[in-house]
């Protein structure tokens, strides 16, 4: 069993992490960590993170993490 986590966007394919296992907070703070370094600032393109309502999406890491940037 692989779980697969893509940040896409308009122009393709902006990170990628895949694990035998699932994903929790930590593992998903890190994908976050790899996210933002291939970001750019907003209002700039790939700047806009969409995420569903995963409780481990919503930790106050990962709020942290996305606003420091």
């Amino acid at each position: 069993r692989f779980s697969v986590l893509p940040a896409i966007s308009l122009t393709g394919v902006l990170h990628l992490d895949m694990r035998a296992r699932t994903y929790n907070g930590p593992l998903f703070l890190n994908f976050i960590h790899g996210l933002l370094d291939n970001m750019n600032p907003f209002p700039a393109p790939n700047s806009v993170i969409v995420m569903d309502n995963a409780s481990f999406h919503k930790g106050e890491a990962v709020r942290v993490a996305i606003e420091a940037r």
